[in-house]
């Protein structure tokens, strides 16, 4: 509706004169009269006396209207209506039923909305009425809409964001006061407010300079359990004990015991039993235990499901915790000891990211036929500890010149080759050094380690004692374990002046393994790795490795060849990040409910340039099943990267795998990501009127319950502005004869009355 004109009118002075000039002529004109009084002060008759200072006044009053001259101004006014903002909440928590049992909040809304639409309507003969939705945002919408239940799904609740926006207006209400706000909400702040107001807010809300009023819906506590708050570091040291202290909500007073569980991607890692309390809302839980792997893993702290319960999203919290090494754990096993022995013991026990745990078998029943088998060691060989019971607690295994099947031995090793089997498979690594007891010397060609080795070993054949200069493949010239000088020629030259070993044993090559060194006559690999299910393995065929340390010996500097190839031949096996030809990693390890899941892939070649147009596959991967719930396909730019998006999915732990060929080779990389079940709107699903009560006190507005019926309530709202248009007209009203007559008739009358009583 356009604004509505009318006329009004106003006395107005049209002298010309200035007016300090009629201020003065009004003090005379008092000043007459009070003279006059003085001058009647001695006339004992009352009526002589009130009638000649009647007359004065009356005489001087004309004359001051004729010196005035007013008039009337007719003016041409028009009412400007005021903004009342009409804010409906539209959050995920409107999808709580106002009570146990009963209607949603949004659908309680709607029906209020409903029966009230004709009073509403009536308001704008005398407002602007602005009706919106709004959650984190506000979305504008007509009064009609607000009839029909809303989509409650706004993952936050701004109140105050909301207020600030119907301030501010729109471009159509440049000029226009806000004559209120009314809020139809449950009051679930969760941006800025939350359950108060500072005193920075109140000031705030206060300057607004016009009422905000609340419609408060949804009422009583409803039953609800869930994890409000989980907190751990984001990372954590593999065998190192990890806090985590969760916080559980319990509202509705439940009186009972629940389980609270926390889970690494759906295996159960520690329990704690909760007792309830009526009464209590907030439990603390505390979990602790040590992670065995390296990586990324999701954990997932969940609550039981009590029946009844309002919501049941929000009984878990799952996130992501990146298990990392504070230092590389090695068990070092060797047969007997040696100068290569020597020399990789020493470079570990220096190396400050190293924690190494070696044992020796110093002499055997062989060396001395009057030993008994209690004096073969300084201590017994704890074969089943160090093979079996704290096997899991290394990242690298190094076995040299340890012959198993040895009678020195009698057996005692064979049965836990299996286990180291596993603990390669399980993602551990596994390195075994040439010698007299390794490979096909060691008899381990039909044992289980040869499955996670990466070269072929015949027992009949197992050595060639010739010396030979090691040759760098074309493999290892584009390895990071190889790379031991900056630049390709550099490091070809470096390995051409390294002396030459003295014998190797004799293996081949399995498919897919990698000879980064080889014997350059027969091409026997001296060198190799492999990948076996999540682990990793490395053979070196020779154990005189050590003798690369004699030129730098000679000449005064430290043995970089040596140090260098085994520094990072540990940093591969233990798969450090860098030295990885394929990464996916997600944008975020936590992703809200909604929200799409969006991750890197990076793929290198060989010799870790950024490998162009590589296709790479990259599954989503629901944990809790081992279920692929989407694939997708990207190709690599010029820096080696693609990215991809997926569409949201269910709340829960999520594996990204990625997979791709890198040189004529398969490689896989792996990140991980929880889904939250519930964001903050579904923390907490009671209604807070408190909080809506304390932002109306701030803003002279007024908080009640949504009413039942479809009356639209009595709230304070600023009345309509009245502006002047701009069209006026003066008429004078002093232009007429008698204020002359009165003047004169004054005058005489009082003249001839003061002549007869004496007064002249």
């Amino acid at each position: 509706m356009s604004p509505s004109t009318a006329q009004s009118w106003h006395l107005v002075s049209l002298s010309p004169l200035p007016v300090w000039v009629l201020a003065g002529l009004l003090v005379l004109a008092v000043a007459g009269v009070a003279l006059a009084q003085r001058g009647l002060s001695r006339e004992p008759r009352r009526l002589r006396r009130y009638t000649l200072l009647g007359l004065r006044a009356v005489a001087l009053g004309a004359a001051a209207f004729l010196l005035l001259e007013p008039g009337v101004r007719v003016l041409q006014t028009m009412q400007v209506k005021n903004r009342l903002a009409i804010l409906v909440d539209r959050s995920a928590s409107m999808a709580f039923p106002t009570t146990p049992g009963g209607p949603t909040r949004a659908a309680a809304v709607a029906r209020y909305f409903a029966a009230s639409l004709p009073g509403w309507r009536k308001l704008q003969a005398r407002f602007t009425l602005e009706p919106a939705l709004f959650d984190g945002e506000v979305h504008p919408t007509d009064l009609d809409h607000l009839s029909a239940p809303v989509d409650a799904k706004g993952a936050h609740t701004d109140l105050l964001g909301a207020v600030r926006s119907a301030a501010e207006g729109g471009a159509q209400s440049a000029g226009r006061k806000l004559a209120g706000v009314v809020l139809v909400t449950d009051g679930a702040d969760n941006v800025h407010l939350g359950s108060a107001l500072s005193p920075q807010v109140k000031a705030e809300l206060a300057s607004l300079g016009a009422p905000v009023s609340s419609l408060v819906v949804g009422q009583g506590q409803l039953l609800d359990l869930s994890v409000a708050h989980v907190a751990v570091d984001d990372f954590a040291f593999v065998r190192n004990t990890v806090e985590v202290d969760a916080e559980i909500d319990a509202r509705g007073d439940p009186d009972q015991s629940v389980q609270v569980v926390l889970r690494r991607e759906g295996k159960v890692v520690a329990t704690r039993e909760l007792r309830l309390r009526p009464g209590a809302v907030k439990y603390p839980v505390k979990f602790s235990f040590a992670p065995d792997q390296t990586g990324q893993f999701v954990y997932t702290v969940s609550v039981t499901v009590l029946p009844g319960e309002a919501v049941t999203s929000n009984n878990s919290r799952s996130f992501v915790l990146k298990v990392i090494r504070d230092r590389i754990r090695v068990l070092y096993v060797v047969g007997r000891p040696s100068w290569d022995e020597r020399f990789l013991r020493g470079l570990l026990e220096q190396d400050p990211n190293v924690e190494l745990v070696s044992f020796f078998i110093l002499r055997s029943l062989s060396d001395d036929t009057h030993a008994t088998e209690n004096e073969l060691s300084l201590i017994q060989f704890p074969v089943r500890e160090i093979f079996h019971d704290q096997l899991h607690t290394f990242d690298v295994v190094i076995l040299q010149n340890f012959a198993h099947g040895s009678p020195d031995y009698r057996g005692m090793v064979d049965q836990y080759l299996p286990d180291i089997r596993d603990y390669v498979l399980g993602g551990s690594a596994l390195a075994m050094v040439g010698g007299a007891g390794s490979f096909g010397d060691g008899k381990y060609g039909e044992t289980a380690l040869a499955d996670v080795l990466p070269v072929t070993m015949d027992d009949a054949t197992a050595a060639d004692p010739s010396p030979f200069q090691a040759q760098l493949t074309a493999q290892g010239a584009r390895h990071p374990v190889t790379a031991l000088a900056p630049g390709a020629q550099a490091n070809a030259r470096l390995f051409a002046g390294l002396p030459p070993l003295p014998g190797l044993n004799i293996t081949h090559a399995k498919p897919g393994a990698q000879v980064l060194l080889a014997q350059p006559k027969t091409g026997l690999p001296v060198l190799a790795l492999g990948e076996y299910g999540r682990g990793r393995s490395m053979a070196l065929t020779t154990d005189g490795l050590w003798q690369w340390t004699l030129p730098a010996a000679a000449n005064g500097t430290p043995p970089r060849a040596y140090d260098k190839l085994w520094t990072q031949a540990l940093r591969w096996l233990v798969k450090d990040p860098d030295l990885t030809t394929l990464r996916i990693q997600a944008d975020r390890a936590t992703v809200a409910p909604g929200q799409p899941i969006a991750a890197t892939v990076t793929v290198r070649q060989p010799d870790y340039g950024p490998a162009v147009g590589a296709a790479a596959q990259v599954r989503l991967i629901q944990v809790a099943d081992n279920a692929v719930v989407a694939e997708k396909q990207a190709v690599t730019g010029p820096e080696g990267t693609a990215r991809v998006t997926f569409e949201p999915v269910p709340a829960g732990p999520y594996k990204l795998v990625a997979s791709a060929k890198v040189g004529a080779l398969p490689s896989e990389a792996s990140d991980a990501v929880a889904v939250r079940a519930s964001g903050p709107e579904l923390a907490d699903p009671a209604p807070r009127p408190k909080l809506l009560a304390a932002l109306a006190e701030a803003t002279g507005g007024k908080s009640m319950a949504l009413p039942t019926s479809g009356e639209v309530p009595d709230l304070p709202m600023i009345p309509p502005q009245v502006v002047e248009v701009g069209a006026r007209k003066d008429r004078p009203i002093w232009d007429r004869p008698w204020p002359l007559l009165v003047l004169v008739l004054a005058l005489g009358a009082e003249w001839v009355l003061r002549r007869r009583w004496g007064f002249l």
